[in-house]
């Protein structure tokens, strides 16, 4: 019996501006694409977009999987027209295999771990037996795939936790993966915040697809006090956001904490965690801080009961 012969794929890459995403997308795709990533052009730092946002950098590779059937002259003469590209040299082709793509895709994916005993695991791969915790998930549109430092320090500090937590507040959730952790080392009650709808979806279906769905709670900010009366806290409070909405948001996180429990802070850059840390000092005089490959994590323990205040 022979083998079937494999599709034959293009892979086009060109750089944008980020005004002009849009317009390469719908012209790629119009023109055959099957998909399309977004790649950093110029090593830009991304932060956590702001609510309804898409994180994009100024300049973008936009990167499209066309059919190897696909006219490259045709696709070059229709970028040509639309003024994304000056010259036929501003694209960069290469061929593909079905094997090929697939095999890319797997390479860049891999189980990744974090502290002691908890794996992020792509659903290509099995995991292995021994591993204590494992969360399946793959990349999607929602932040937060544990490939980011700020992410990466967040699940490092829940693998250490012990599995005895009444209750978890993740606040900007994007994929869940935080909530997903908290709640597989043990949290009765994980309730996950987010602005974005597309977010708090991603959340509850990763946290199906990890038999933690019925810890999980996940709801836009204003419905906090809703969820939770005025007093209520939680043993462990993380937000892995911005600076300054982490300031912004201080009086409201920071109520937020029971006596005796943990604020984790992340989404800060170096030259921001002072006035992070200055922001929350009536709760932790002096904070933990922990910085990574450009980006900080605060840990604020709740010595103290700061004034009440809510959203």
């Amino acid at each position: 019996m022979t083998e079937e012969p494999s599709q034959s794929w293009l892979n086009l890459q060109v750089t944008v501006g980020a005004e002009e995403i849009d317009e390469a997308e719908q012209t790629l795709f119009d023109l055959g694409a099957v998909s399309i990533s977004l790649l950093d052009a110029a090593d830009h730092p991304l932060h956590e977009p702001g609510p309804g946002e898409m994180p994009v950098w100024p300049k973008v590779v936009v990167q499209a999987l066309l059919p190897g059937s696909v006219s490259r002259a045709l696709v070059t003469d229709a970028l040509l027209k639309t003024g994304l590209i000056d010259a036929a040299t501003a694209l960069a082709w290469s061929d593909l295999v079905d094997r090929d793509w697939t095999r890319a895709w797997m390479d860049r994916y891999r189980p990744m771990q974090f502290g002691h005993g908890l794996w992020i695991c792509p659903s290509h791969v099995d995991p292995d037996p021994a591993w204590p915790l494992v969360i399946k998930l793959d990349p999607g549109l929602a932040f937060g795939s544990g490939t980011h430092p700020t992410t990466a320090l967040c699940l490092e500090w829940i693998a250490a936790l012990e599995p005895d937590i009444e209750r978890v507040i993740d606040f900007g959730c994007g994929s869940g993966v935080l909530a997903i952790a908290a709640a597989l080392k043990g949290a009765r009650e994980v309730i996950a915040i987010d602005h974005d709808p597309q977010a708090l979806s991603a959340t509850l279906e990763n946290a199906r697809r990890n038999a933690v769905a019925d810890r999980i709670t996940a709801i836009a900010p204003l419905a906090l006090n809703d969820r939770m009366a005025r007093g209520e806290t939680a043993q462990l409070v993380v937000a892995n956001i911005l600076a300054r909405p982490l300031i912004d948001l201080a009086p409201t996180l920071a109520h937020r904490v029971e006596p005796g429990g943990a604020l984790v802070l992340s989404g800060i850059l170096p030259e921001q965690a002072e006035a992070v840390a200055e922001a929350y000092r009536s709760l932790d005089p002096q904070p933990t801080i922990t910085q990574r490959d450009g980006w900080v994590r605060i840990v604020c323990r709740a010595y103290s009961r700061p004034h009440p205040r809510t959203v």
